[in-house]
């Protein structure tokens, strides 16, 4: 690839040809939409670097942002028909997790139990140690 930027990421040791920002997918992807100026003010040149010739949004040619669904005109579902779907997908998301047994819940408790009794005492013997030589230093 002769793109110095992509060279720089590693992508030709890993063979592939990923760009190496956001800015730069986005840069590549708009001549083949057609969203260049006559001028051709979009598509001039190659990506020199992260982020280079960008606008603070982020755009090459200074516009906004892709429109969101809503900008679309696309109406909001209601708030009911919203929470079942939420609820649903978080029974769907709790049915991938692997649940623990009961003996390794047991364990687990007994060694966030055994660890935070040590921690405790590893703070009570400081904290009584530095009391011990303050009072020794400063009477």
């Amino acid at each position: 690839m002769s793109d110095d930027g992509e060279k720089d990421n590693g992508a030709d040791e890993q063979g592939s040809s990923r760009p190496e920002s956001a800015a730069s997918r986005r840069a590549r992807r708009r001549p083949a939409e057609g969203k260049g100026t006559p001028g051709g003010k979009s598509g001039e040149g190659s990506v020199k670097g992260k982020g280079a010739g960008t606008s603070p949004a982020g755009r090459k040619d200074g516009g906004s942002p892709p429109a969101t669904k809503r900008d679309r005109g696309e109406p909001r579902q209601p708030l009911p028909k919203r929470i079942v779907r939420y609820l649903r997908e978080s029974v769907a998301e709790l049915r991938k997790v692997i649940w623990p047994t009961r003996k390794q819940m047991v364990t687990y408790t007994i060694v966030v139990i055994v660890f935070v009794i040590f921690m405790v005492s590893l703070v009570a013997l400081l904290d009584w140690g530095f009391g011990k030589a303050m009072f020794a230093l400063f009477g």
